[in-house]
């Protein structure tokens, strides 16, 4: 797999200025359709699709985010873009995280949502009881011991079609996909090279998040030299899909999406 390879998509007017959108695992591209025709009146959208997911190439696990990371920069240049904005979320953020640290001449601002910068030995030993979950069950099992902490108990029973668009990508995830993000994630180690990202960044966390707490991004937020935190009320992890219009609110003005 070639870092050009994977699949991704790029809408809106030519000549705005870019807006890179970098998914969650176990979710695609279309993870970030309720916001992209307001993104797309003040920017042009690139999503694409996490090696392993969707319509992208599977190569052998593991993975490592110096991976991830080169594959983002990767679309970049397929569509020949210099700099961009990056919004990511979860694997997405951290994933971006990776770009303001290592590649900054790359990089406007970000907004990081609903991620972790480090791995502390609860958060491997989540990964290595899904990966064990994973082999006993398949996908689908992990999917239902994953959709609560995504998804608001609610907003599950009012819109149920958001459930199931999440679900199906998610169970279209390859196991060699999931194996390879999982290794990733088990390595994450970013917390001390915040300091590093000098670009402006929002960090976003859901109030009712258990993957990603407020607590752990408020510190991530202290680390960095440029950043801002808000958090989104009531939102669970996948926080854009749970809440989308308390997230819009929460991103609007640092995305100038509020302008005239």
């Amino acid at each position: 797999m070639t870092t050009q390879s994977l699949h991704s998509e790029i809408n809106g007017p030519e000549s705005a200025p870019v807006i890179l959108l970098l998914s969650s695992f176990g979710a695609t591209n279309e993870m970030w359709h309720p916001q992209l025709a307001l993104l797309q009146s003040h920017y042009r959208t690139i999503t694409y699709d996490t090696r392993g997911h969707g319509q992208s190439p599977t190569p052998t696990a593991p993975y490592s985010f110096d991976d991830l990371v080169a594959d983002a920069l990767g679309v970049l240049d397929k569509h020949d873009v210099d700099r961009a904005t990056l919004m990511g979320l979860s694997l997405g953020g951290m994933t971006a995280l990776g770009l303001g640290i290592t590649a900054p001449e790359r990089v406007e601002k970000i907004v990081c949502c609903a991620a972790r910068a480090d791995a502390p030995p609860p958060f491997v030993q989540n990964w290595v009881d899904r990966l064990a979950l994973l082999e006993a069950g398949g996908i689908e099992k992990v999917w239902d011991a994953t959709v609560d902490k995504w998804l608001s108990d609610e907003i599950r029973e009012k819109y149920p079609e958001r459930e199931q668009q999440l679900r199906e990508a998610f169970i279209a995830t390859t196991k060699e996909g999931y194996r390879g993000c999982a290794e990733a994630l088990k390595g994450l180690d970013y917390l001390t090279h915040l300091g590093r990202i000098k670009c402006p960044i929002l960090f976003v966390a859901g109030e009712k998040d258990v993957a990603a707490s407020p607590d752990a991004m408020r510190a991530m937020a202290a680390a960095c030299p440029q950043a801002e935190y808000t958090e989104v009320p009531d939102a669970r992890h996948i926080l854009n899909f749970d809440r989308p219009n308390a997230f819009f609110l929460a991103v609007a003005a640092f995305l100038r999406l509020d302008a005239e």
